[in-house]
């Protein structure tokens, strides 16, 4: 009867949580909140929740996004309060809208990233930075599933810079990256993978990667917009 669309942050130590782990604590939320959500119909019935590109684990997130289908029509903004109330804190409902026509997961098309670098000055990050820039391709390996395979990551790539943050004891490096979604999806792991190999980044402490928007490429200026903006114009 009703479809609302969900976006949602994994922040802090949460940031650890699999997919997997986030599906089984939504759908306890949902029977916490007494969301009237929809089941799929056969003999073993599922709440009708849909997940889109959901960032891996280990990543922060301020930009994820799923759909969940309800029974009747509720206030999206009801919604999004109960759901935030019956999750653990860092995992956080950010928004809720009611959903027009129209796949969400075509509206993902890019996705913005900041990747702190602790124990890597911002001058040996920009060095880094200006050799993958200037590379036709970068070649790297991920093992999948069907074996080793090797992708470039540098055509996903539609910006990447590197800045410093003073906020940080001691400041480290900062890149800011916007990636295409191909497929198969490049990763921050993977660009980081490229520098190293183009670039010659050395890495001393684990990077943390926090994705910070994920939806319609502007082709304009190389950003990325809000997916949802399109289903809040209407209501």
């Amino acid at each position: 009867m009703q479809k609302l669309r969900i976006r949602y942050a994994k922040r802090g130590r949460l940031r650890f949580t699999s997919h997997r782990d986030f599906a089984r604590a939504f759908e306890r939320a949902v029977r916490r909140a007494g969301i009237p959500i929809g089941f799929s119909s056969g003999f073993t019935p599922h709440p009708k929740i849909s997940y889109a590109n959901a960032s891996p684990t280990g990543a922060a997130s301020e930009a994820e996004y799923l759909e969940i289908g309800m029974t009747r029509p509720c206030d999206a903004d009801e919604v999004r309060e109960l759901l935030d109330s019956a999750l653990p804190a860092g995992l956080d409902i950010v928004d809720v809208v009611v959903a027009r026509p129209g796949a969400l997961a075509d509206r993902l098309e890019a996705s913005a990233w900041q990747i702190a670098l602790p124990g890597v000055t911002p001058e040996h990050a920009s060095a880094a930075v200006e050799g993958f820039i200037a590379a036709d391709e970068v070649l790297i390996e991920r093992m999948m599933k069907r074996g080793l395979r090797t992708l470039d990551c540098r055509a996903a790539v539609l910006h990447l810079s590197a800045r410093s943050d003073e906020t940080l004891v001691p400041p480290c490096a900062i890149l800011e990256v916007v990636v295409r979604h191909d497929t198969p999806s490049i990763r921050p792991d993977d660009v980081l993978a490229g520098l190293r190999s183009s670039g010659g980044l050395e890495l001393e402490q684990t990077p943390i990667a926090t994705r910070l928007a994920q939806g319609p490429l502007i082709t304009e200026d190389g950003t990325v917009g809000d997916p949802l903006a399109y289903d809040r114009d209407a209501s």
